[in-house]
């Protein structure tokens, strides 16, 4: 789909375009000089370290050093694709709160740099709500650790603790997180981009993510659940829903150096564990290009 506000001076040069000028001999019509010169979309991007690409070389030389940003994140990507004049506020750890409250000290509230001009805004955001990713990675690794990556002991440990928070806690705050976004920039398109996969459907690799075997769908299913009410929340909203599911297959973090899009926890490439790569980021670009119709 097209943003209405591109849609808007589109339809406006092609009517100056199309303009006569009547001559005293007669009617001349004199047409205005085609493919005038369009303002380029005012572009702001949001979200936590997914869109920030926190761990990936080299940093973003305007970005506060906490927020661990690069120049090669997603949002990048998707700004020199389209041309766009770049706004990118996105920072490593952000929560859902923290696009209405100070991250640090010095980090203004994401949503202050979303105004009625915006023409598109796009985020990740939702994983560290309830420290969903980290404190289940964390627990489950811990768990594994002691089995010698043998059972479930993280899902026999916490059942369905996490999940329950995520659709009790985090869709809630993602929707409300979506409205804000809304109402500030009325006539912008505002695209959500799901999670790339972090582990397999069934298999691991306790070398490189020490999660034991019966644990790695437990947290893959944690991972669909987020996805899940990202998704919903996107829906309810008006949004666009961006789906990494399908891309991102065996892509996750046990899948080959050369093929991953998501860095392990051992023995990866990020100085950030557990988070995509420059390849991720571009493929994230391409995911939200084509849900947007680019």
């Amino acid at each position: 789909m097209h943003l209405a506000r591109r849609a808007r001076r589109t339809a406006l040069a092609a009517a100056s375009a199309a303009v006569g000028i009547v001559a005293t001999a007669g009617l001349v019509a004199t047409a205005a000089p085609a493919g005038a010169a369009q303002d380029p979309l005012r572009y702001v991007a949001l979200g936590d370290s997914y869109s920030a690409g926190s761990g990936i070389l080299p940093p973003d030389p305007d970005a506060p050093l906490a927020c661990l940003r690069t120049t090669l994140n997603y949002p990048h990507f998707v700004a020199d694709r389209l041309g766009a004049d770049l706004v990118d506020v996105t920072c490593g750890a952000a929560r859902t709160a923290d696009l209405t409250e100070r991250q640090y000290p010095r980090v203004a509230p994401q949503l202050d740099a979303v105004t009625e001009d915006a023409d598109l805004v796009t985020l990740t955001i939702g994983g560290n709500d309830n420290s969903t990713f980290i404190g289940a990675l964390l627990a489950c690794g811990s768990a594994g650790a002691v089995t010698g990556g043998r059972g479930n002991p993280c899902e026999r440990t916490y059942g369905d603790r996490f999940t329950s928070q995520v659709e009790e806690s985090t869709y809630p705050a993602v929707r409300k997180a979506l409205e804000d976004i809304m109402a500030r920039a009325p006539h912008a398109e505002v695209a959500i981009l799901g999670y790339p996969w972090i582990v397999p459907e069934e298999k691991g690799c306790f070398a490189k993510l020490p999660v034991a075997a019966g644990d790695v769908p437990y947290l893959r299913d944690l991972q669909a659940t987020l996805n899940g009410v990202i998704e919903r929340a996107a829906d309810e909203t008006g949004a666009t829903f961006v789906d990494l599911a399908e891309r991102s297959e065996g892509r996750d973090a046990c899948a080959p150096a050369g093929e991953r899009w998501v860095e392990p926890l051992l023995f990866g490439t990020n100085v950030v564990p557990v988070h995509p790569n420059a390849r991720g980021e571009s493929a994230m670009a391409d995911a939200a290009l084509d849900a947007l119709g680019y």
